[in-house]
This record gives structure tokens, C-alpha cells and sequence, in this order.
């Protein structure tokens, strides 16, 4: 089977080279130039582990091409993924306005039955707009397909996501464009990969449900470790007692500074603007959205608390992007609360293993240094944001000793407070106290 994947961005890109890798001829397609000849030279425009040598692998052996001709990659391909990005407006919603051109520029270019398929995150009855577009752009009477094919992909296990799904959903108005998405997946349903297949209405809200749930477990559990350090008690220890009933689970109980990245913020706020168009008042994911805006503040608070005269004070933060193993900073907290750190008065001083170059493109006023002991060498603060594994294992003598001041706001709970306590340091955890200060 030939497929067309439309957007090279971190969802078209990852589709692309993992359906490769599963035999599939796959053409990446992307109006940016540049962007499209630094993948043809192997330069990767994002970093996730284990991308960048699956690229080189599948164009070695001719299953992966990048091109920016749109027109040749529509005509060879039976599939036609979009995805594309569609980042939220200022109200709210989902801008659909790459969707529209790219489903133009399908409708102009198709001559024979195709399946065309939304791999982008959109709002329930995109697919409906989809073939009105392509409709209307049709040179001639062709026949095709519309499904929407939602990825679950999380930044930093992409490909092992792709590769080894726990569910795929397909969405298609028709039997006969179902049957060609359960074909393309045939490798993952005969490693018993559970499939949804569905209406494309359905399996657009699925994604949609999917990241405003996990949204509302991230920042449910930053309430409750608002409250046991109000209250004293240990958020490891009721996450680990939530975790281990089997209706709740234990993923996406770690408290910290809030969530960020490309999804989940821009998910929540959507899927309340479409409730709201519909009639539908969403309060949980309303006050979702409001509980994570709120912790930046909780965070600047507990800094507040170890530094109340920031003037003429070193902050040193390690970690930028949203989350490990990505490069990307989009509604990083992390840099949320590095910029709340300036605003207080601190100078800022910062480090993080892939996310610098990003970072260097929108911060002011920021040093950014070599390495995490650079970071901290000669600051009145440090505020671990990010939990990198190098950052899990840090030489906490040294890191002392390098300090003017050893105090350390730990956003991510990597370290035993007791322990920190024992070794010199003034320290504050998220919903974890010290015994000694509890």
C-alpha cells in the first residue's frame, strides 16, 4: 500500500517513518522547503528518541520520501493522512485553517478512489467539513472516502507509542474506507492491537475525551498535593493508594507544575469552545484548564516562601521543555514559572539536556549554561522543573558546594525531602514535607 502523509510536524513525521517501518511506501509532504530538504539530508526538525535513525533507515531502503509536491504525492498514495497542526485560536477553538487548504488542495489533485484521512486533533464534524471541501474542489466526478484516525502519541515515546499501540481507532463513513485503515494496520491487529471501529464524529470526540480526562487527572492531583501541604500528608503515598485501585490507575497521579506541551492545553480549551457553541456547559474541564493556569502561581508561591527577597538573587533552573526526552517548550510550566522567576526579580540562569536551542529563541534576559553544575554555581536558588534522568542523580554535595545558597524547589518530587533536609538543604517538594519541618 501507498500512503501520503500531509505535515511534517511532530505527528505527520513520526506517522510516516513508523508506517514505513511496518512496509508501507510512504511520501511526507510539507509546503516548508527548507524543512523538507533537511529531512531529505537527514536533519530531523524535532527530537524524539529514536526518530532520526527510523527516518535514515526507511529512506536507505526507499520506503520513505519527502517531497514538497503535493499534486505527485496524492496521486501514487491509496491513503491520504492530514496532519497538520491546528493550534487553538484566542477564544479557544481549534484554527482549522491548514485542515481547509490541505483538503483543497486533495480535492484538486484527486482522480481515483481514496480513502482521506485526519490524523490532526480536530472538533467533532471536521470530517463532514472535510468532504464538503473536497467536494468542491473535485475536477470531476470522483468517488472517496473520509475517516478520521486520532493518534495518541506522547512526546519522548512516540515511535514505541506507534509501534505498539494500546488501541487503534478508526472513524470512517463507509465500510469500504474502514476496510482499507484496518488493511494499512494489518502488522498492528495481528499483534492483537485492540481496534475501535466507529463513526468519524465518534472517533474525533475519542481523542478529544481522551486528553481532557488525563488533563483532569493531572490537575486533580495537584489539588490534592495543594492540600497535603496544607494538611502535612504525603502525596507519594496517597497517589500510590489512589494508583492501586484498579478503576482509578496509576498513570498521570505525579504532581507538579501543571501540564503543557502541544495537547493537552490546546485539547481542553477546545473541547469547552465546542461545548459551549453546542449548548453544552463543561465545568470539570472548565476548572481543569483553571486549576493548571492557577499552579504556576503555587509554584512561585513555594519559592516566595525560601526566597521572600529575590533582589539582587540567582535562580537556577534545570529542565525548559514540557516534559523529558522532547525539545519542545510549547506552555512549558517550566517555562512559565523561569518567566514568573524574572518577574519576581530574580536573574535566571538555566539548563536543559535537548530544549536550549527552543528555549534561546523566546526567552530574554536568560544565561544559559553548559551543564546542570554551571547552572547552579554561585545561586541563592535552585528549581529543578524538568525531571530529566541526569537530573535524578545529580552530585548533591557538589551542588551544595557550588550554591551560594542551598535552597531547592523540587517541581517534580525527584528527591526524599528527609533526605535533602539531612544533606543541608532548605528544600520544598509538591505535596511533601520534610519530617523535620512537617
Amino acid at each position: 500500500m501507498i500512503i501520503a502523509v500531509v505535515g511534517t510536524g511532530y505527528v505527520g513525521l513520526v506517522t510516516g517513518a513508523c508506517f514505513a517501518e511496518l512496509g508501507v511506501t510512504v511520501a511526507c509532504i510539507d509546503v516548508d522547503r527548507a524543512k523538507i530538504d533537511g529531512l531529505k539530508r537527514g536533519v530531523m526538525p524535532i527530537y524524539e528518541p529514536g526518530l532520526e535513525s527510523l527516518v535514515g533507515k526507511n529512506v536507505r531502503e526507499r520506503r520513505l520520501s519527502f517531497t514538497t509536491d503535493l499534486s505527485e504525492g496524492v496521486a501514487a498514495a491509496d491513503v491520504v493522512f492530514i496532519a497538520v497542526g491546528t493550534p487553538p485560536r484566542p477564544d479557544g477553538e481549534a484554527d482549522l485553517g491548514y485542515v481547509r487548504e490541505v483538503a483543497a488542495a486533495i480535492g484538486r489533485n484527486l482522480t481515483g478512489y481514496k480513502v482521506i484521512v485526519t490524523k490532526s486533533t480536530v472538533p467533532m464534524g471536521t470530517g463532514t467539513e472535510i468532504r464538503r471541501i473536497v467536494e468542491a474542489n473535485l475536477r470531476g466526478p470522483v468517488e472517496f472516502g473520509v475517516a478520521s484516525n486520532p493518534e495518541f502519541l506522547r512526546e519522548g515515546s512516540a515511535v514505541e507509542d506507534f509501534m505498539r499501540p494500546n488501541r487503534i481507532v478508526i472513524g470512517a463513513e463507509t465500510s469500504r474506507a474502514a476496510a482499507v485503515l484496518k488493511d494499512l494496520y494489518r502488522p498492528l491487529y495481528l499483534n492483537e492491537t485492540p481496534f475501535i471501529v466507529t463513526g468519524v464524529v465518534t472517533a474525533e470526540m475519542i481523542k478529544y475525551a481522551c486528553n481532557a480526562f488525563l488533563a483532569t487527572k493531572i490537575s486533580f492531583i495537584n489539588e490534592i498535593a495543594n492540600l497535603c501541604d496544607q494538611l502535612g500528608a504525603d502525596v507519594h503515598d496517597v497517589a500510590r493508594g489512589m494508583g492501586l485501585d484498579n478503576r482509578i490507575g496509576k498513570k498521570f497521579l505525579h504532581p507538579g507544575p501543571g501540564f503543557g506541551g502541544s495537547c493537552f492545553p490546546k485539547d481542553t480549551q477546545a473541547i469547552v469552545s465546542l461545548a459551549r457553541k453546542a449548548g453544552c456547559d463543561m465545568k470539570i474541564a472548565a476548572a481543569v484548564i483553571e486549576v493548571n493556569d492557577r499552579q504556576t502561581q503555587v509554584m512561585l508561591g513555594k519559592i516566595a516562601d525560601v526566597v521572600p527577597d529575590p533582589k539582587g538573587k540567582i535562580a537556577a533552573v534545570l529542565g525548559l521543555s514540557f516534559k523529558p526526552n522532547t525539545d519542545d517548550i510549547r506552555e512549558s510550566p517550566a517555562i512559565k514559572v523561569l518567566e514568573g522567576l524574572q518577574r519576581m526579580g530574580f536573574s535566571v540562569r538555566a539548563y536543559d539536556p535537548i530544549a536550549m536551542d527552543n528555549a534561546r529563541a523566546v526567552l530574554t534576559g536568560v544565561t544559559l549554561c553548559e551543564d546542570e553544575y554551571a547552572t547552579a554555581r554561585g545561586a541563592d536558588l535552585l528549581v529543578l522543573a524538568t525531571e530529566w534522568n541526569q537530573f535524578r542523580a545529580l552530585d548533591l554535595g557538589r551542588v551544595r558546594s557550588l550554591m551560594r545558597a542551598p535552597v531547592l524547589v523540587d517541581m517534580r518530587n525527584v528527591y526524599e525531602p528527609d533526605e535533602m533536609v539531612r544533606l543541608g538543604f532548605t528544600y520544598r517538594g509538591v505535596g511533601r514535607q520534610a519530617a523535620a519541618s512537617a
